[in-house]
């Protein structure tokens, strides 16, 4: 069907056999990386709403990960949602941390971590890496890094109309993806 994503091997297969090949081979942990790095990025720049410590503590997740990698045990959940709970405990660290240290600029306390909204943005990253490159670059230009049209149209060479109609035909192309019978997508 014309705008529906192309059938695919299911995720979690994917994840399982990354997984594993990184349970084997350390060095492989460079391909789960890859996979979740903007992922895991984004989920602690909007709780941290400050990109060193959002770098920081993104990196922490990670090296937390390697290390427990050997331990992970396949339970029903997606492999993201385990790496999710470690970010979510880094960032509940880092709160604890801040409220420690007199001069830490964070002080929030972390959400608590919802699986349902995890895979939730998983599956939406999934979906806007099938999006035509144009329009998964502007996406990325004006929601990752918080660019405005004019400075997305004039970093990709094109007009501010242009730029908008791409991001209104991804929008609409990943709602019809994300609720495929129609109604309102929610959330």
């Amino acid at each position: 069907m014309l705008g529906m994503p192309r059938s695919t091997p299911t995720p979690t297969d994917d994840e399982r056999a990354l997984v594993e090949a990184a349970q084997r081979d350390p060095t492989r942990f460079a391909d789960l990386y890859d996979l979740y790095f903007d992922r895991v990025y984004g989920f602690l720049a909007r709780r941290t709403h400050n990109r060193s410590d959002a770098e920081d503590l993104t990196s922490e997740v990670f090296h937390e990960a390697l290390a427990a990698l050997p331990r992970f045990e396949w339970r029903g959940a997606p492999f993201a949602a385990w790496l999710f709970r470690i970010a979510a405990n880094t960032l509940a660290d880092h709160a604890e941390r801040s409220v420690r240290e007199p001069n830490a600029a964070s002080r929030a306390e972390p959400p608590p971590v919802d699986p349902v909204e995890i895979e939730n943005h998983a599956r939406l990253h999934r979906l806007v890496d099938r999006l035509p490159a144009d329009q998964r670059r502007v996406l990325h230009l004006r929601f990752a890094e918080e660019k405005t049209v004019p400075e997305i149209a004039r970093d990709l060479g094109r007009s501010e109309g242009a730029v908008k109609q791409l991001q209104f035909r991804a929008l609409a192309t990943l709602r019809a993806w994300m609720n495929p019978k129609g109604g309102r997508a929610r959330g």
